[in-house]
């Protein structure tokens, strides 16, 4: 018979900051797209019609968006800007989860050599109370992990 284990709680999705080059350029309030595909090709054996065998080939790193509140810091616009002038700055990003109390790292994504290739500005409206939120989306090279 196994030891009982003690239950721990999973880590909370509201607490992460992120790491541009090294600096926390902006408060943001949403990171989606954590995400890694790997595909395969299948094929059958000789003699083993029946077996459908899957070999991994491409993996394929998906774009990473980021919403944020707009202040007026211009560190994103300025990435963004110099991408869509033809001055792709690639630089290291890190999505850091933080543990409950939002003070302790607990896990680490690093995005390789990640440029911004898509910038959405703020919804407005007048009749609005919420904060204006940009978006920029990122693509990257590779994606590692620490914990």
């Amino acid at each position: 018979m196994s030891e009982a284990t003690t239950w721990v709680d999973p880590y909370r999705a509201y607490n992460f900051k992120i790491m541009i080059g090294g600096e926390a350029v902006a408060h943001f309030t949403e990171c989606t797209g954590i995400d890694i595909d790997v595909a395969t090709v299948e094929y059958r054996e000789g003699g083993q019609a029946a077996v459908i065998r899957q070999v991994p080939t491409i993996t394929t790193y998906h774009d990473i968006t980021l919403r944020y509140g707009l202040t007026a810091s211009r560190a994103m616009w300025d990435w963004f800007l110099a991408t869509a002038q033809g001055r792709v700055e690639r630089r290291n990003v890190s999505i850091v989860l933080l543990d409950s109390a939002g003070s302790t790292p607990v896990i680490q994504w690093n995005l390789i050599a990640a440029f911004p290739k898509r910038w959405r500005g703020p919804e407005l409206r007048a009749s609005a109370r919420e904060v204006a939120i940009e978006e920029i989306v990122l693509a990257y090279e590779s994606l590692g992990r620490a914990s």
